[in-house]
């Protein structure tokens, strides 16, 4: 693994105030954090600095006349699984005569179904939460033995219960399985399958590190794009266009994923960036301003760690500022909003800010 690629975690640190992580040199504290020729150990954050931030997320429906508002569901609310500790959250629904029911779907995420009795000229959820920015390591994690390197195989009584995150992803119709585009990179990337391995893939490559390069490689394969179409690309129409949206990317992630072997799904959540305190040396300092959205990414299940995130859009894995909203083995399950009214012409405004409420002093920013 190249040293740029090692750079780029070093400014993403930097974004978030870390000023210079301090390596572990023992292997078997953990999975590497990047690989190079002399083999990187874990990078350590061994302190937590606080910035407590508030995010609010204002959705707003305006009808041309009053109508009926079918049920709605709102897949909103922090997952459980969320490594980003949410101080404080709200949902708030205008109009405020309405039912509210807080449900879990089959994959235990957080949604809430709304049935409005009476009709309306505008329907407004707005989410508002409190997240606690402590810098999280994303390789914070420990794999079984028998998967640290690529080849492993799944348990029969846990392939079972990842089943529906294994499943091929379908490119044309319902068994059609993954399309010949989507083959071709797997092929180009990995090799053909030889054993419980590939042959492009060396037996001692640690699953971890593997993953690295993957996400990176389709970081670079993919340009990123705001795509304001519904719906998402199906994987083959992504890799031919070379452009997609975030949403675009992790699903094509999690078509790959599966067709390496691995379990996979797709995640739906906010994404926060704040401004690094000082200008990076080499390479992009990050966004100018504070900057929130939703986003999408993917995670892979890994024994021993449980579900890892990857960014393919930033080629970064997922970290205190990937919020998890829904996470399920396909998109159309994970949608932020789904619902229906009455025939009626509507027009949407949306908003999404975020803004820094409490920050400790530290070296970057001691005043």
């Amino acid at each position: 693994m190249s040293l740029s690629l090692f750079s780029a975690y070093h400014r993403c640190a930097r974004s978030t105030g870390v000023v210079a992580p301090r390596v572990r040199n023992h292997i078997d504290a953990g999975p590497a954090y990047l690989a190079s020729p002399a083999g990187w150990s874990l990078l350590w954050f061994d302190f937590r600095m606080a910035i407590k931030v508030a995010l609010e997320h204002r959705t707003t429906y305006h009808f041309d006349r009053l109508v009926d508002v079918h049920p709605h569901v709102v897949r909103l609310r922090p997952a459980a699984h969320s490594r980003t500790k949410i101080d404080a959250y709200s949902l708030t629904v205008d109009p405020a005569g309405h039912f509210i029911n807080w449900q879990q779907d089959a994959f235990g995420n957080y949604l809430a179904r709304l049935v409005f009795p009476e009709r309306t000229r505008k329907l407004e959820i707005t989410v508002g939460l409190i997240a606690d920015m402590a810098v999280i390591n994303p390789f914070d994690f420990f794999i079984e033995d028998w998967a640290e390197h690529v080849g492993f195989d799944y348990p029969a009584e846990l392939r079972a219960e990842l089943a529906a995150y294994l499943a091929p992803v379908d490119e044309a119709g319902e068994g059609s399985g993954p399309g010949a585009l989507v083959q071709r990179w797997v092929k180009e990337f990995a090799g053909d399958r030889a054993g419980t391995g590939w042959s492009n893939i060396s037996a001692e490559t640690r699953t971890i590190d593997f993953l690295v390069q993957l996400n990176d490689a389709l970081r670079t394969d993919v340009m990123y794009s705001i795509r304001m179409e519904p719906g998402v690309q199906t994987p083959d129409h992504t890799l031919r266009s070379g452009v997609g949206s975030c949403r675009d990317s992790a699903w094509l992630l999690v078509s790959i994923l599966r067709r390496l072997g691995f379990a996979a799904r797709f995640v739906s959540g906010y994404l926060i960036q704040l401004t690094a305190d000082v200008e990076a040396l080499d390479g992009p300092s990050g966004p100018a301003a504070d900057f929130t959205d939703l986003h999408a990414w993917t995670e892979v299940y890994l024994p021993g760690a449980g579900w890892v995130g990857l960014d393919p859009t930033s080629g970064l894995f997922a970290g205190e500022g990937h919020i998890p909203l829904s996470a399920t083995p396909h998109p159309t399950s994970a949608a932020p909003i789904t619902g229906a009214t009455g025939k009626c012409k509507a027009t949407l405004d949306y908003e999404n800010v975020v803004r820094r409420i409490h920050e400790d002093p530290r070296v970057t920013l001691p005043y």
